[in-house]
C-alpha cells in the first residue's frame, strides 16, 4: 500500500514538486554511493545511466516516461548479475530513478544500499546513517516517519 504523503500534487496529494525533487536528488546520492559496489562486479552502464537520467529529471531536463524506462533498465540490470551487493545496488539505482514517477520510491536506495553494504561484508547501520545525514531538512520528517512504519509493518 502506498504511502499516500509521497502523491505528487499534480496528481492530487501533499507533495509539492521541489520536495519531490528534492526526493529525487537524494535517492540519486544515495544509489550513487553504492556504484562501485555494482562495478566491481560488472560492466553494465544501466544503473549509472539511470542514476543520471533521475538527475536530469530534478532539474526538468526528462519526462517521467524516460524515467520509468530507466527504471525497467536497471532492474533488468540486477537481475543479470549474482553478485548480492550489485544485485542491491542495481535496484537502488532503479529505485533512485522511479522516484519521478512515485516519490516513495526515494525509500529504495534506503532499503537497497543497506542490503548492498551488508552483502559486501559491512555495516547496514553505518550506511543507513550515511543516507540519512544526507537527507533534506524539507523532507527529513517525511522519509524517517515513512522508513519507520515500513520497519514497524514488517516487524508485526
Amino acid at each position: 500500500m502506498r504511502d499516500k504523503r509521497f502523491v505528487a500534487a499534480h496528481r492530487g496529494g501533499p507533495l509539492a514538486l521541489a520536495e519531490h525533487r528534492l526526493l529525487a536528488a537524494w535517492a540519486a546520492d544515495c544509489a550513487e554511493h553504492l556504484l562501485p559496489m555494482f562495478e566491481l562486479h560488472s560492466s553494465d552502464g544501466r544503473p549509472r545511466q539511470a542514476i543520471d537520467i533521475g538527475r536530469a529529471w530534478v532539474r526538468g531536463e526528462v519526462k517521467t516516461g524516460v524515467s520509468q524506462r530507466a527504471a525497467v533498465a536497471a532492474h533488468a540490470a540486477a537481475r543479470e548479475t549474482t553478485d548480492k551487493a550489485a544485485v542491491a545496488v542495481a535496484r537502488a539505482a532503479g529505485h533512485a530513478v522511479a522516484t519521478a514517477h512515485f516519490a516513495d520510491h526515494s525509500l529504495g536506495p534506503v532499503i537497497y544500499g543497506a542490503k548492498a553494504v551488508e552483502a559486501a561484508g559491512g555495516s547496514a547501520d553505518d550506511e543507513r546513517a550515511w543516507q540519512l545525514a544526507r537527507l533534506p531538512d524539507e523532507v527529513r520528517a517525511l522519509v524517517i516517519s515513512a522508513l519507520e512504519q515500513r520497519r514497524t509493518r514488517r516487524c508485526t
